[in-house]
């Protein structure tokens, strides 16, 4: 396995002009009718083989169904369940991405979160949320999730995150024998295993996938779009808080005393340097 030692000046990014993004953009919140919402949650079954799969687990029935009309008219395979026990049940099935809401009947969407993690599941597992305190979101996070979503949402923002996160699950990862290394911090790509001062720490897809880009660039400043575009997608569509809660979850999985530090730049984005 050959080695790459990061150094900043000669891997910075060059600034370039942005891609247009030609989906339609819109102001207008989604607000599913409720005169549609008379159908019922199925119960979990396996859809059809090949097509992207995806797992709705909210027990509001217009909002549930609101989801799994639009997704299956972008032709996505759907199975819709209404509590956690439910979600739970589905863990041996494979699904390319699960949309979770929080407050489910039964049981709170992070114990479902920790519970389908627990089980093996790898799925990509989005929250679908109406709790806005920050306390919540990295909870949700720290529970095994990799995005969330606060509601009322635009559907138009949902499908874009559903099409960029179903994209980046089904890609093959690349093949190469590089590990970066930066400091006492250690990233092993083709292995996908990360050592802090020579102890393996832990981290979920989205966070080994944003420490790999900050450490290959490591001394560079990456604006908050080029991260956006290379770790979630190639044209975000949305806010991007969801990486700062992710920046804070590595932040604590590093741990104290730091292998390399991570700064906030205001305004542009981080930098990551050997502490």
């Amino acid at each position: 396995m050959s080695e790459l030692s990061a150094r900043g000046d000669s891997r910075c990014p060059t600034p370039g002009s942005d891609d247009t993004d030609a989906r339609p953009r819109t102001n207008a919140r989604w607000v599913p009718d409720p005169s549609s919402a008379s159908r019922h949650a199925e119960r979990p079954t396996l859809n059809v083989v090949g097509d992207p799969k995806i797992l709705i687990v909210e027990d509001d029935p217009a909002i549930g169904l609101g989801l799994r009309t639009a997704l299956e008219g972008q032709g996505y395979a759907v199975t819709w369940v209404d509590t956690g026990q439910r979600a739970t049940d589905t863990a041996n099935i494979t699904f390319d991405l699960i949309l979770l809401d929080l407050g489910l009947p039964d049981l709170d969407g992070i114990e479902v979160c920790r519970r389908v993690r627990a089980l093996g599941n790898t799925a990509t597992i989005v929250i679908l949320t109406a709790r806005t305190d920050e306390i919540d979101v990295v909870t949700a996070l720290d529970a095994g999730a990799d995005d969330y979503l606060t509601k009322p949402f635009r559907l138009a923002e949902l499908m874009a995150r559903v099409r960029a996160h179903v994209r980046r699950e089904r890609a093959p990862y690349p093949a190469n024998n590089t590990a970066i290394v930066v400091g006492d911090l250690r990233v092993e790509t083709e292995a996908r295993r990360v050592y802090a001062h020579g102890v393996e720490i832990e981290l979920r897809p989205k966070e080994f996938e944003l420490l790999s880009l900050l450490a290959a660039h490591a001394g560079c400043a990456l604006t908050r779009e080029r991260i956006m575009t290379e770790v979630w997608d190639t044209h975000w569509f949305g806010p991007t808080k969801t990486l700062d809660m992710h920046i804070s979850g590595l932040r604590r999985k590093l741990g104290e005393p730091a292998p390399v530090t991570i700064t906030t730049l205001r305004g542009v984005g981080y930098r990551l340097e050997a502490s």
